[in-house]
């Protein structure tokens, strides 16, 4: 409670789904306190954290006695602002040409050698500067933002080469001084072979470890490590050399593992105290026991088995036997999920994976946090950053439930309300 200063703002009128594991129970069921859910709550923010969570009934006087602002939540429901923890937002051009000639017939052979493919987005990628890359980006996280996103992760890897790596993450880090959400970026360089290293991926891996990522490293532009581990992309020795050259420099890493087949991906990405194994649909128990050992985050991406149209699923009932945490993400790239609503993903994680709508929540919020090796969000809960979304719902399920309606009615990133698809500070 305040004791000198107030508070800088109070929330009040509206439930809290905390999403604080130390308060909930029955997340797998769906039980009543799946959500850590606070009735009648007052959320009081002071410094860009939160500095009170509780119910009103608790607060010890008048809320204009309190808090230099008080906003009221029009009896809706507050929860942690969502994360995107998977996103491929920086790239140039579009594919969907080959998405229309796949639909008509076309192979992937005979998309590729029409330029389609990952390698007409580098194409397209190294032909762009880097106000071309920003414009066309911000419309792809403009519509993430107006759903309640406070904190996105953007990849490289549509570059594969160090000048244009480098350009895709100075453009992800211009994204937090020109719209209000928190950036996290990833060096995907082991994304694909490009094509002046073609029949040569050890050479290629050779210069990602002895120029790309260094470079990469001293710029500060990366805060973790991906690959793409997968027969189409590069083999578990090859992922080994890039995790051991980010280990010397300090990053930690994460995987696109067992998303086409099982090569050991998660537990190489395990070994080495990774952030998270995504995609996993080809994941194995020893697989998922290894990533529990290791507190490694399962980062699951409906978009791309829906836009691909798989048919396998991730492993659901092995991770939550082995109390592995599951974080949804949208996946947003040109070629296997060009998706733009993280609440999209909420509704096909519960349809395709069979995940609860507190399970979905909890992989857009706490689990989504962890994936990216952020403790100080993803939960609402004192002490933490006031990252938070206001939504005009009567449970918190609705926002699994519909599908195509963004209830999102105000959004505080690091303490500050705005509305959800207006500038910080008009609230």
């Amino acid at each position: 409670m305040p004791t000198s200063a107030p508070w800088d703002s109070l929330w009040i009128d509206l439930s809290v789904a905390t999403m604080d594991g130390a308060t909930m129970d029955g997340m797998a069921t769906g039980g009543a306190d799946a959500y850590g859910a606070v009735a009648d709550a007052a959320v009081g923010i002071k410094d860009g954290r939160i500095a009170f969570v509780g119910r009103r009934a608790d607060l010890p006087d008048l809320p204009e006695a309190l808090a230099t602002e008080v906003h009221s939540g029009q009896g809706g429901w507050m929860t942690p602002g969502l994360i995107d923890c998977h996103t491929h937002l920086v790239y140039g051009g579009n594919r969907a040409r080959e998405f229309e000639m796949r639909l008509n017939g076309a192979t992937y052979e005979e998309i590729a050698r029409a330029g389609g493919g990952i390698l007409s987005t580098v194409t397209a990628t190294r032909a762009a500067g880097e106000e071309a890359l920003l414009a066309a980006t911000l419309p792809r996280l403009d519509s993430l933002l107006a759903e309640g996103v406070t904190t996105v992760e953007v990849k490289s890897g549509y570059g594969l080469d160090t000048e244009t790596e480098t350009r895709m993450l100075c453009v992800a880090r211009r994204l937090a001084q020109v719209r209000p959400v928190e950036v996290r970026t990833s060096f995907l360089g082991a994304h694909a072979l490009p094509p002046e290293f073609k029949g040569d991926p050890d050479g290629y891996i050779d210069r990602l470890c002895a120029e790309t990522l260094p470079a990469i490293a001293e710029a500060g532009l990366a805060d973790a490590v991906d690959a793409f581990c997968e027969g189409i992309g590069f083999s578990v020795a090859q992922t080994r050399r890039v995790f051991e050259t980010a280990r010397r420099l300090g990053l930690p890493v994460k995987l696109h593992a067992e998303q086409l087949s099982n090569l050991g991906g998660a537990k190489l990405v395990a070994e080495f105290g990774g952030l998270s194994a995504d995609h996993i649909e080809h994941l194995d128990e020893d697989g998922v026991a290894a990533m529990a050992a290791a507190g490694t985050v399962a980062v699951l991406l409906p978009g791309a088995f829906y836009a691909l149209r798989e048919t396998r699923m991730p492993p659901v009932d092995l991770l939550r036997r082995h109390g592995v945490p599951m974080a949804l993400s949208t996946d947003n790239n040109p070629g296997t999920s060009p998706v733009c609503s993280l609440l999209l993903m909420l509704s096909m994680g519960c349809t395709f994976f069979r995940l609860t709508p507190a399970e979905a929540l909890a992989g857009v919020t706490r689990h989504a946090a962890r994936a990216l090796g952020l403790s100080d969000r993803g939960v609402v809960a004192p002490g933490k950053r006031a990252d938070l979304a206001v939504w005009r719902i009567e449970h918190p399920a609705e926002l699994a439930y519909a599908i195509g309606l963004n209830p999102c009615m105000a959004v505080v990133n690091g303490g500050v309300a705005r509305r959800p698809q207006g500038p910080a500070g008009v609230l």
